[in-house]
């Protein structure tokens, strides 16, 4: 005998259904179903990197770290003992698996030079140098001295900087520094716009 689809999915809903209104619970096979996909894992308390709310989430990895051994990321779900968001997440942090686990994602840097239509991977010291001279070459070619009333302002046009929501304060005072030190005068967060 072959069932078809359209019947077998009837049939489960009927059944469900069925079950529902004769009082069975089905809270603790949903429970049981969950906790089959964390059971041999390693819980990471961390949080989201999305966004300035800094919500709680659980990382967990499969693995026996041993020295060389790499976890694999398998569940992330919203922490429900953290005071920020008790257990819930928005979609971007619920997708926070997906960001891990992306076979796209950059793991080095990479320069696309004027006229070329390819990326090409380079290291990081080399990236580090170029920055560097660009930034001075920008610096040094926007840098205004005086206003057109001749007041003194001492600052740099061609750069501005825009921080990230995952940045910790630590960082973002060292960048509002050296970026106040070039003269920069447009700043901005992520986390505000």
């Amino acid at each position: 005998m072959s069932i078809s689809r359209r019947a077998f999915l009837q049939n489960s809903l009927a059944g469900g259904a069925a079950l529902t209104a004769f009082g069975f619970d089905v809270a603790p096979i949903h429970a049981q179903a969950k906790t089959l996909k964390i059971a041999r894992t390693s819980e990471t308390r961390s949080l989201c990197p999305y966004c300035s709310v800094a919500c709680g989430v659980i990382i967990h990895t499969l693995g026996d770290k041993a020295k060389n051994a790499v976890a694999q990321v398998v569940h992330v779900e919203g922490d429900p003992d953290h005071p920020t968001n008790r257990g819930t997440l928005c979609p971007k942090g619920a997708s926070l698996e997906q960001e891990i686990l992306n076979d796209r994602r950059l793991l080095k840097p990479q320069v696309r030079r004027p006229g070329a239509t390819q990326w090409e991977d380079i290291g990081w010291d080399q990236a580090i140098d170029e920055i560097g001279h660009l930034v001075k070459k920008t610096r040094d070619a926007t840098f205004v001295e005086k206003d057109p009333r001749g007041r003194t302002v001492n600052r740099c046009e061609g750069i501005a900087w825009n921080g990230g929501c995952t940045d910790t304060n630590e960082f973002n005072y060292l960048v509002v520094k050296t970026m106040r030190s070039l003269g920069v005068c447009y700043l901005e967060n992520q986390a505000r716009v």
